[in-house]
Formats: structure tokens, sequence, C-alpha cells
């Protein structure tokens, strides 16, 4: 490379007005179980261009913000929670993705059980939706979304992040049910429990459920060094 060609920031202040021009956001995919189906928050677009749209929430990172630090504000800012599970997946750059201007974002996905959120509305709409029913978002948030949703599918193979969706206390039913309803495919009962027992990450409370409209089963909660392991 020629001396001419070399560029610093001393040299190419124009140019740097350009590159510092651009905003950096997180949007966040969050994830909930609920009625033996997997669910996405999404909120309604507010912006002329995507007026009426679903979109998943996010915002602007500030300044002196971190990115993980904005990706939580967002999330207790909107459900209510504190310490959710978040994992930091990809970043989404194309130079006309949001009609404001350029917009680089980070996207999280992250597992909440839906029974303890607390929604806040605000000025828009806010609601669960089923994944299964997902067409079209706002932007280019369909494209976040499915990126999300198959590196959920991939973890939940490796690591025990799928119990972030359910209750302390659960049933092997129930855990069934979050594992079909992430993966879309029906799995073998006997197979699936045997599997599960396998990887030892479960203790038996001698315990059974309470109140369901089938045969009672034992009650399980993963053990304190797969807790720790998520936290």
């Amino acid at each position: 490379m020629s001396k001419s060609t070399i560029k610093n920031i001393n040299t190419h202040a124009v140019e740097l007005n350009a590159y510092f021009g651009v905003a950096i956001s997180v949007d966040c995919v969050i994830f909930g179980f609920d009625k033996r189906e997997l669910k996405v928050l999404l909120i309604r677009c507010d912006l002329p261009k995507y007026k009426g749209k679903w979109s998943l929430l996010g915002d602007l990172v500030g300044p002196e913000e971190d990115l993980d630090k904005a990706a939580y504000r967002v999330l207790k800012a909107r459900t209510g929670l504190r310490n959710v599970y978040l994992q930091q997946v990809h970043t989404f750059g194309a130079p006309r993705r949001h009609p404001a201007g350029r917009v680089v974002s980070t996207a999280y996905y992250s597992l909440v059980n839906i029974s303890n959120c607390k929604l806040t509305t605000q000025a828009n709409e806010l609601h669960w939706h089923p994944v299964k029913d997902i067409r079209t978002l706002a932007f280019d948030h369909k494209k976040i979304f499915d990126t999300c949703f198959e590196h959920l599918q991939e973890d939940i193979v490796r690591s025990p992040v799928v119990f972030k969706l359910l209750p302390q206390k659960f049933s092997l039913r129930q855990l069934q049910h979050v594992h079909e309803a992430i993966l879309g495919v029906a799995l073998d009962r006997r197979n699936f429990r045997k599997k599960i027992m396998s990887m030892e990450l479960l203790e038996d409370l001698n315990e059974m459920e309470n109140d369901v409209p089938h045969r009672p089963g034992r009650l399980y909660r993963l053990k304190p060094k797969a807790v720790a392991a998520l936290s």
C-alpha cells in the first residue's frame, strides 16, 4: 500500500463524520412458554412506514452504555424482571435497515417464565404471540427473529437453557412439551425421558403435580450445579 492511500484519524475528518453518524441499538427476541406454546413478545410499531406492524423490543444504546446493559434495560422496562437469561446472538448492519438512518443493531434472545412477567404497555400495544404464527415483522425484525430462534433451537441440544422457560418445579411432561414447542416436532416419550435422566441434571422432589387434567406426574427441579451454569 502506498503512503498516499493510508487513512488515519487525523487526515480524514470528513469521512469520520460519516462513520460517527451511525447509531447503535439492541433488539431483544424475548421467548416465553405458555399452554404448550412457545411465544415471543412483540410491540406495535408506530413509525409511519411500518405503522400497525409488530416489531421486536429494542432501543438505542446510550453513549456511555454497555451493549449487555442496554439489553437488560429493555427487558426490565418491558417485563419487570431482573436477572433474565440473555444470549447475544448476532449483529445486523445493513445500510438501509432503518428508515431513520444508519442503525447497527446487536440482537439478543432471552428466556422468561411468562407467569412471572408484568408487561408494561405504555403507548404501544405489547403482547405475547405464538412463534408458529410469526410471518412478517417491521424493519428486518423477521430476519433477526429467525436467526435468534435458530440459535435457541441449537442451544437446547447442548445446554440446559430450556429450563429458564419453566417454573422451578416441573414435570417431565412439561419439559417434553417445551422441547417439542421449540423444535417443532413430536418426541417419543420413552426416549426423551431416558435421554433427560441420563444427563443427570434433575433432582426428584418426591412431589406430585396438583390440579392437572391428566394423571399427575412427579415434580423435578434442576440440580444446583446446573442452576449455577445458567446464572
